[in-house]
C-alpha cells in the first residue's frame, strides 16, 4: 500500500497578529470566525507545517475566544491543548484534562478557549489517516473518533503525543526528514486514541513471522543511507504494525522500534565516520530523526562506548 505524496515536503510558516480576525484566517483552508471575549489588546501566533496529507500547527492567543470553525471536506481535525483544559469547550462540552477535541470535515463546530491559551492542531485527510491506521492493525471506524467531539486518553499516551508534537513543530525539527516527521506524529496520534477493546486478529505463524523480519532486515541492509519509518517497515513487510511488533519480539527478542532505533544509531555512526569536515554531529543526527541532542548523545555513547563527537573527530 502506498500513500499519496508521502514524501512531500512540509512547508513551515510562523505568523503573528494583533487582530483576532486575522488570527482566524491564518489557518490554511479553514472557514472560521473568532469573537474576542476578554478585555485587552489581542496578540496571537500560528506556527504551522503543511503538506498535502498533513497540516499541523501550534496556535496561541492571549485573549479568550469564541470560535466558529469548519475544516475542509474529507478531513479530520484533532485539537490538543498544551496545558490545562480548564474553560475549554467544544460544542458546549467541557474538555477534560486528559482529553483532546476532534471534528470531521464539512461539519461546523464551536470552540470556546480561555485567555493565554495554546493548542496543537492536527488535520489529516481521512483516507491517509485510515491507511496508516490499517497498517497498525486498527480500524478507526470501530472507534468513536468520528462521533464524539471530545475523547479521553490515557495520560501517558497524551503526554507522549504532546512531546512528539513539540518535536515536530519545534525549531529543532527543521532538518528532520518530512516523512519521518509525519510517521512519528501520526503513529503517536493513532497510538493515543482510545480503542474499543474488541478488535483482534489471529497470531501469524512462525514461518510468516520469520519472513516478516527477514524482509525488513533485508530492506534496511540494502538502503542504509535512507531513513526509514515504522510505517514504511509495515509497508515493506505487507503487515500491520501489530503483526510487525509480534514478529520481531518472537523472532529477535526485541521490538521493531528498538531494532529501528539501533539501526539508526548505527547509520549515524557510519555517517559520522564518512562525514565531510564541515559537517556537524547535530546535522547528521537530525537527518536520521534524532532531534534531542542530549538523549541522542547518551544513547550513542551507551551503545558504542564513545560520544558522537569523538567518532566524528576520529574520522577527520
Amino acid at each position: 500500500m502506498k500513500f499519496k505524496n508521502q514524501s512531500s515536503a512540509l512547508q513551515r510558516c510562523i505568523l503573528q497578529t494583533d487582530d483576532p480576525d486575522q488570527q482566524a484566517g491564518n489557518l490554511t483552508n479553514w472557514q472560521q470566525e473568532y469573537d474576542q471575549m476578554s478585555d485587552g489588546a489581542f496578540y496571537g501566533t500560528v506556527d504551522k507545517l503543511t503538506s498535502q496529507n498533513l497540516h499541523v500547527f501550534r496556535e496561541y492567543s492571549n485573549q479568550a475566544l469564541h470560535q466558529q470553525c469548519q475544516i475542509w471536506p474529507d478531513a479530520i481535525w484533532f485539537g490538543i491543548p498544551l496545558e490545562n483544559n480548564k474553560n475549554v469547550r467544544i460544542n458546549g462540552q467541557g474538555l477534560m484534562n486528559n482529553a483532546l477535541a476532534t471534528r470531521v470535515g464539512d461539519h461546523e463546530f464551536e470552540l470556546v478557549t480561555p485567555e493565554d491559551f495554546t493548542i496543537y492542531g492536527v488535520v489529516l485527510e481521512n483516507t491517509f489517516l485510515n491507511q496508516i491506521a490499517e497498517l497498525q492493525g486498527i480500524e478507526l471506524r470501530e472507534m468513536d473518533i468520528f462521533k464524539n467531539p471530545a475523547l479521553e486518553l490515557d495520560p501517558k499516551n497524551l503526554d507522549a503525543l504532546k512531546h512528539h508534537l513539540g518535536e515536530i513543530v519545534g525549531e529543532n525539527s527543521n532538518k528532520m526528514a518530512a516523512h519521518i516527521k509525519e510517521d512519528i506524529l501520526i503513529s503517536s496520534l493513532i497510538n493515543a486514541l482510545p480503542e474499543n477493546g474488541n478488535f483482534r486478529r489471529p497470531k501469524p505463524s512462525y514461518q510468516h513471522r520469520k519472513q516478516v523480519v527477514e524482509r525488513v532486515k533485508s530492506y534496511i541492509h540494502e538502503h542504509q543511507q535512507v531513513p526509514v519509518t515504522m510505517t514504511e517497515l509495515c509497508q515493506i513487510a505487507y503487515v500491520s504494525r501489530r503483526t510487525l511488533q509480534y514478529s520481531f519480539e518472537t523472532i529477535l527478542g526485541y521490538s521493531p522500534l528498538k531494532f529501528l532505533r539501533m539501526t539508526r544509531l548505527n547509520q549515524v555512526r557510519r555517517a559520522l565516520k564518512n562525514a565531510p569536515k564541515e559537517s556537524t554531529v547535530v546535522e547528521i543526527a537530525e537527518t536520521w530523526g534524532f532531534t534531542h541532542a542530549g538523549q541522542f548523545s547518551s544513547d550513542y555513547k551507551k551503545l558504542f562506548g564513545e560520544s558522537p563527537s569523538e567518532t566524528l573527530r576520529k574520522s577527520h
